[in-house]
């Protein structure tokens, strides 16, 4: 090993743990201000050197071929922060997360000199973001309810019990062929978990922290959902605007989603569909830009309120209805051709604009469908939810809400069909 080779392994491991140490200073700061103590038993200097006794004591380890030399200092750092435990517990200071940093630091040490720097540093990075994120977690848990963490259980169950227990493969004749137990549970778990992290991250973020968090995270969640809340609420004076600005966003966010699906499950495809798909997105973010820098500026906080998405119920709906709409597709295409497929990605439209999306991006991959026809399908599906969703806000919507939105529907709208049949 070259002399520039121990160097950088030396200096990756000391910078791994001065930057998981700044992150403890500033922490120990920010709560020694709140609460008047100092307990902090190691600074950015002393994760530094925590770093580079793990790599030199990896080194010694390597030289002397003797691996007790790295469990030694494991154990002795391991002695010492439980000395110190006891000291901070005699002053009613229970917590252990420096403790656990700087074991942390000191394995990561040892990695480094290793030749593991890429993970290393990978993991540092983790650790100093896991170690800043202590007031978003704490609201998380302080906003949690008992049907969230049962919510949770059973997504955990349907992802890690139920997917792997479940058969792969063509088991019945065309159309049925597209019925794959595995195939359709995984594309459950799949939008569940998309629904589920918008979920969470509206709770970790709050609601009321802005319209901008009620139309991305919304959009996330449900768009419909967005779109029948707050039309009903355009009626209040004052906050049209701001109304408009998040239905908006939860419209565009729906064309995001879409691609993201797609890029996620076939790359071809995505080739094909960018194009219009960003482009209406785009022009929706646009569209709500605008309202949003000409709008009053007045409070418009606590706009809607997000049950939990997920449930045992809801994933097992979602799964019938891709089913259903797979069989129906397939056999649409089988017996009407690529005609079959827009009429059945022009009714999905209405219901789950998700099940459709996926069904065409399964047909594609089965290799039985043109992507030039699964993008039209794809728009079209989206066209269909945005006019369906437009629909719902100039019924539900006051007369301001449905002038503030109404063009930038037909935009959205145009922009779609312009950019699929043209390019």
């Amino acid at each position: 090993m070259s002399d520039i080779e121990l160097f950088i392994r030396f200096g990756a491991a000391m910078a791994i743990g001065f930057s998981i140490g700044l992150q403890r200073e500033f922490s120990h700061r920010e709560g020694g201000k709140a609460n008047g103590v100092q307990t902090l038993p190691a600074g950015e200097r002393t994760f530094a050197l925590l770093g580079l006794s793990g790599a030199l004591a990896a080194m010694a380890s390597d030289q002397f071929r003797q691996p007790l030399i790295f469990f030694g200092l494991l154990m002795a750092v391991g002695l010492l922060l439980v000395i110190g435990y006891v000291f901070k517990a005699r002053n009613e200071h229970f917590g252990m997360t420096t403790e656990a940093a700087i074991l942390v630091t000191v394995l990561l040490g040892g990695l480094c000199y290793w030749n593991y720097v890429g993970l290393a540093v990978s993991l540092g990075v983790i650790t100093a973001l896991i170690l800043s994120i202590k007031l978003e977690t704490d609201r998380l848990v302080t906003a949690l309810t008992r049907e969230d963490i049962f919510a949770a259980l059973q997504f955990a169950v349907i992802s890690a019990i139920v997917l792997p227990l479940l058969p792969s493969g063509v088991l019945f004749p065309p159309p049925f062929d597209v019925l794959d137990p595995f195939k359709i549970w995984l594309m459950v778990v799949f939008i569940s978990g998309i629904s589920f992290l918008g979920y969470v991250l509206i709770k970790l973020l709050d609601n009321d922290t802005g319209i901008g968090i009620t139309g991305v995270l919304g959009g996330l969640v449900s768009s419909t959902a967005v779109t029948l809340a707050l039309s009903r609420r355009s009626k209040e004076k004052g906050i049209v605007r701001a109304l408009a600005v998040a239905i908006m966003v939860a419209w565009a966010i729906m064309f995001a989603r879409i691609l993201f699906q797609v890029a996620v499950l076939n790359l071809d495809l995505l080739r094909a569909s960018w194009l219009p798909l960003l482009a209406s997105g785009l022009t929706g973010f646009g569209i709500a830009a605008y309202l949003w820098f000409s709008r009053p500026r007045s409070p418009a906080n606590g706009l809607v309120q997000f049950s939990n998405p997920f449930s045992l119920g809801t994933a097992l709906s979602f799964g019938l209805i891709y089913a259903l709409v797979l069989l129906v597709s397939r056999a649409a295409q089988l017996y009407l051709g690529d005609q079959g497929i827009l009429l059945s990605s022009f009714i999905a439209g209405f219901a789950d604009v998700n099940a459709i999306t996926l069904t065409l991006v399964e047909l594609t991959n089965a290799g039985g469908l043109d992507v030039r026809v699964a993008t039209q399908g794809l728009v079209l599906a989206a066209v269909t939810n945005t006019a369906f969703k437009g629909f719902l806000m100039l019924q539900l919507g006051s007369p301001g809400l449905r002038r503030t939105l109404l063009p930038g529907l037909i935009a959205v709208l145009a922009v779609a069909i312009l950019a699929v049949w043209l390019f």
